[in-house]
């Protein structure tokens, strides 16, 4: 009997099930077609077995059976469950290895509960080869039944130092949750590297150059996956041409979603996570073909002036560190306002490899959640980068701004520090205009309580 099923066997479900079969597990394999599965087959790894029916694949597995699906969010996954509903047993458990909507995974976990069935929504972030040598794991579910699907997880998980980047999330959709916002910092960095590309280029630096500096900057507390990718990026070379392959690339950036998700929920929650949601908007806008052409080269700019490299690294720095403190601020929300109980700490330490926002700063959040602090940014060694280098934030934006320079994220990290530690934010105004139209009251400095005034009686 197999110690695990995995069901679809593209990129990402074939590295899954191979990463299996590489810490000892014996895996059955099927996809709804068979050519998927009777590809990895012909690898005649001696542990695996692919399955044509569905039926044959869930009794070849152990009991409690244990199956990881890796199939496209939405409407394939309820197709899947419903085609396992009438083979599967109490106390058997199925896991949601995709990037469903929490929402969507606590009603499946909800159908699924009432049948006895345990379902997981684990979050899986690292790419296909992170999905081959270890992504990080976030699974989301029954406590309890983790018991039985934990050791599998972490085997396959990335490591850090020696430790699993896969721990235990908290019920229902929760995981999913978590990589959902997990993909809205990954947005945000990005981002602002992309930003960072826009100031270099405007201060004449070449692709080789640029490549260079995010080099250096991988040697200070920026050190990340995405800045170390992003340098591989702009030194490589188009094998159609002697170009450079970034300046072959289309101008336009596309997505999958969760970006979206986590710009919706952070506005549900009443939440301010702007450089995620900007983050997003730039993808959006980027696709706005027609309007950019109408307007392409029409706007009146001027150059601004050349920025010192370690001005931008430092406002990039802060930029990145406001981005992650959003993030797990709204982590913190839906604790709270789910009651899902998430051990924050826990979540940086998932972070710390395999996935896309792997970075040096997340030992720092660590630490500040062995404090007890509520948001990173009170801990003294990001209050200390909020002060320190605002300075140098304000400089890139409205040095960016004078060049016509779109910096949507850097731009909103500097309103999100100015509005925290301005003396006044002008709500005072729209109370008093909500007050007016519609006696919606408000409080008086010094005094408790709310009250309405007949406003215009002392004209």
């Amino acid at each position: 009997m197999s110690d695990i099923g995995v069901i679809g066997l593209g990129v990402m479900g074939k590295n899954i099930a191979k990463n299996m079969l590489n810490n000892g597990y014996k895996v059955s394999g099927y996809n709804n077609t068979y050519d998927r599965t009777q590809e990895l087959m012909a690898e005649n790894i001696p542990a695996f077995r692919g399955f044509e029916k569905i039926e044959d694949f869930v009794n070849s597995l152990s009991v409690p059976r244990k199956i990881f699906m890796m199939v496209p969010a939405g409407a394939p996954v309820d197709s899947v469950i419903d085609e396992l509903i009438p083979l599967l047993d109490k106390g058997d458990i199925v896991m949601d290895g995709g990037n469903s909507f929490f929402k969507d995974t606590n009603a499946r976990e909800e159908k699924l509960n009432k049948l006895g069935i345990n379902f997981f929504g684990v979050g899986v972030s690292g790419g296909s080869e992170g999905a081959l040598k270890g992504p990080s794991i976030m699974p989301g579910g029954d406590k309890e039944s983790y018991g039985y699907v934990g050791e599998i997880l972490e085997s396959i998980a990335a490591k850090y130092n020696g430790e699993a980047c896969c721990k235990y999330i908290g019920p229902k959709g929760s995981g999913h949750y978590v990589k959902m916002v997990h993909n809205g910092i990954e947005y945000a960095d990005m981002q602002l590297l992309a930003e960072v590309y826009l100031i270099l280029k405007n201060n004449g630096y070449s692709n080789r150059e640029i490549a260079e500096i995010l080099d250096e900057w991988n040697k200070t507390e920026v050190e990340s996956y995405l800045v170390s990718i992003t340098s591989i990026v702009l030194k490589e070379k188009d094998s159609k041409s002697d170009e450079d392959l970034i300046d072959i690339i289309v101008d336009v950036a596309g997505n999958k979603g969760t970006g979206r998700w986590t710009s919706i929920e952070a506005l549900s929650q009443e939440y301010n996570a702007s450089l995620l949601a900007a983050a997003y908007q730039a993808r959006i806008n980027s696709n706005e073909f027609e309007l950019r052409e109408l307007l392409n080269g029409k706007i009146s700019v001027g150059t601004g002036e050349k920025l010192d490299i370690e001005v931008i690294r430092k406002a990039y720095s802060l930029g990145k560190t406001l981005a992650f403190a959003q993030g797990f601020g709204l982590y913190k929300n839906a604790s709270d306002r789910y009651d899902w109980n998430l051990n924050l700490k826990d979540i940086a330490s998932v972070f710390r490899a395999g996935c896309i926002i792997q970075a040096r700063l997340l030992q720092d959040i660590m630490s500040a959640y062995e404090e007890g602090t509520n948001n990173i940014l009170t801990l003294p060694v990001f209050k200390k980068q909020v002060v320190d280098n605002s300075a140098d934030l304000r400089s890139v934006v409205v040095e960016g701004l004078k060049a016509g320079l779109p910096l949507p994220v850097f731009t909103n990290a500097l309103i999100y520090i100015d509005s925290l530690s301005a003396d006044l934010l002008g709500a005072n105004i729209i109370q008093g205009q909500r007050d007016y139209f519609g006696a919606h009251t408000f409080q008086r400095k010094g005094a408790e309580g709310f009250e309405h005034h007949d406003w215009g009686a002392s004209e």
